[in-house]
């Protein structure tokens, strides 16, 4: 988590285990894509520099990919406004003003423990604090700490 008090906003990234699940993924299609290169390679009679030039290309792509999603990627940005929910599929609402919630609760659907915050229209953004690099407490003494201070 990082926070600037000057912006009164606050990323949630990530959490460690969920980073090693797509870089897991980003290896079986990378260990696929060099199979298929060295079958190529092997096919129509190419040097192997170009397996060289594909694994250091790849290897280069997994440090890249590890470094944006442990340390860019944002999956929930609260800011003094309102808030912005990513990466996180079937969350309903992935954005909205503090001003249009009524509440946030605690729930445990199929036994993951989610804030969910409820819109005033009805509508709701379900986040999983398992998929955040914080401690669930913390983010959701953050979020009421958000709508307090907005419904001031």
């Amino acid at each position: 988590m990082s926070s600037s008090p000057s912006s009164a906003s606050v990323d949630y990234r990530l959490a460690p285990l969920v980073v090693a699940r797509f870089v897991g993924a980003y290896l079986i299609v990378f260990a696929v894509v060099i199979l298929v290169g060295t079958l190529v390679v092997a096919a129509l009679g190419i040097g192997p520099d170009v397996l060289v030039v594909l694994l250091g290309a790849g290897l280069l792509g997994l440090i890249g990919v590890a470094w944006w999603l442990r340390s860019r990627v944002a999956v929930v940005r609260l800011t003094a406004t309102g808030y912005q929910v990513r990466m996180v599929r079937g969350a309903g609402v992935k954005e909205a003003r503090w001003s249009e919630v009524e509440d946030a609760v605690a729930t445990q659907p199929q036994d993951v423990p989610c804030v969910v915050l409820r819109l005033k229209d009805g509508r709701a953004t379900t986040i999983p604090v398992q998929l955040l690099a914080a401690d669930k407490d913390d983010f959701a003494r953050d979020i009421r700490d958000h709508l307090s201070r907005a419904a001031r």
